[in-house]
């Protein structure tokens, strides 16, 4: 499904859009987001699951979120009421200005919106934005298979119950606009294939998991590693898209090493730990990808990278062109082309798309915009200011084409 009409249907291009003139084409924003009701973990979680399993309890005087006994952290206020204002550390991202106070960058709190838990609500908020069609992606979700560790039991309940919530509220293809994306872990490969077959029949065409290594019952290893090749053949012959996002990948042990005495979250990161996680686990895990031959045994595979920004993809690159040629008849392609084949990638608002485009070809950008999380953009349509160097066809490829195209054959 090429033709730019067909695409421009698919993508939830009704006359109830608010066409922005610079495009002329409702957008395809590959990254947005909501905001988890506070029962999303708890509502579909068994009883059997309720000590383990989240719950919510009063702290201090504060409604904190527990994993089993452990305080979840690394969110400071997972009820999400009230929650930052979109964009709101854009300058911070940007590193406009030397000596940022975190606090101070975050703004005025606001009551949570209703088209942060409200699916309709949403649509009208895409029309204004002249978003035509969206992949959904959570905000806390994505931040609690490391705080589980080592209780994968519990952390594999709560996925499934959090899944059911998801479909339930938001759906998982909903009037063809809306695309979101439950979350799946591989640290049961029986389980990894129980869940996306269950999301396969509620209609899923993108599904999203931790960027990082595999939690296992004897320690860490590859989600490429043979014994997950059900889990992958599965999803290719769904023709699913599968989109690691940003989230905690557990990469703070990195932190840790240095600073053993520095207690980390979202928003607690010092200098060194920046430094040295920063920009670590994404190469890692899609360099696990291409090195252990995934692509070679799955060749219709697509992963797309979400949110996790592409001033990485080119030194990757570099390395896997190294290990080719260091390594006589490892490979049946080039890595290279094996990774610019099976992979898409969503570069941040304050990345370079012009030294993107040098290193992958334009069919593998997407528009994401983080919308309406802090560190994204304040409008999503104020990410075409960085899609900059580009002609219209491949500006309307990277702003919609590539993911309505994706998202259309996924499931089918």
């Amino acid at each position: 499904m090429s033709d730019p009409v067909e695409l421009a249907q698919f993508a939830g291009n009704a006359a109830s859009v608010n066409i922005d003139p610079r495009l002329g084409y409702g957008a395809f924003d590959a990254d947005s987001h909501y905001y988890e009701a506070e029962d999303a973990l708890t509502r579909h979680l068994p009883q059997e699951w309720r000590r383990r399993g989240p719950k919510w309890a009063e702290i201090n005087g504060r409604k904190r979120l527990l994993l089993g006994d452990k305080v979840y952290g690394y969110i400071p206020n997972p009820t999400f009421d009230p929650v930052a204002k979109p964009g709101c550390m854009h300058d911070y991202f940007a590193a406009k200005k030397v000596g940022f106070d975190l606090k101070e960058a975050m703004g005025d709190l606001e009551p949570i919106r209703p088209e942060y838990r409200d699916r309709d609500v949403r649509l009208q908020v895409m029309d204004e934005q002249g978003v035509g069609a969206t992949w959904l992606f959570p905000t806390l979700a994505v931040t609690i298979e490391v705080s589980y560790q080592p209780d994968i039991e519990a952390c594999l309940a709560s996925l499934r119950a959090f899944n059911r919530w998801l479909e339930e509220d938001w759906g998982f293809a909903y009037k063809d606009r809306i695309f979101a994306a439950p979350v799946l872990s591989l640290s049961d490969p029986d389980w990894a294939v129980e869940e996306v077959e269950w999301c396969i029949r509620q209609g899923a065409k993108v599904i999203s998991m931790r960027n990082g290594p595999v939690y296992t019952p004897t320690g860490t290893t590859s989600p490429a590693a043979p014994e997950y090749d059900p889990f992958w053949a599965r999803v290719q012959e769904a023709n699913l898209v599968v989109a690691p996002h940003a989230g905690d990948d557990g990469y703070d042990f990195l932190g840790k090493m240095w600073e053993p005495w520095s207690g980390y979250s979202s928003f607690n990161v010092t200098p060194l730990n920046k430094a040295v996680t920063s920009q670590r686990a994404v190469p890692d895990f899609f360099a696990a990808l291409v090195c252990h031959r995934l692509f070679e045994r799955f060749p219709r595979l697509r992963v797309a990278s979400i949110e996790n920004g592409a001033a990485w993809v080119a030194p990757l690159l570099v390395r896997l062109f190294r290990g080719h040629a260091q390594t006589r008849g490892y490979y049946k392609t080039n890595p290279v082309d094996q990774f610019n084949e099976h992979i898409w990638v969503t570069p941040f608002w304050e990345d370079s798309l012009e030294d993107l485009g040098r290193h992958m070809p334009p069919e593998r950008i997407l528009f994401g915009s983080d919308w309406p999380h802090v560190e994204g953009v304040v409008r999503p349509l104020d990410f075409l200011e960085t899609v900059t160097g580009f002609g219209a066809d491949d500006t309307r490829r990277i702003m919609r084409d590539n993911a309505a195209a994706l998202t259309a054959t996924a499931n089918v």
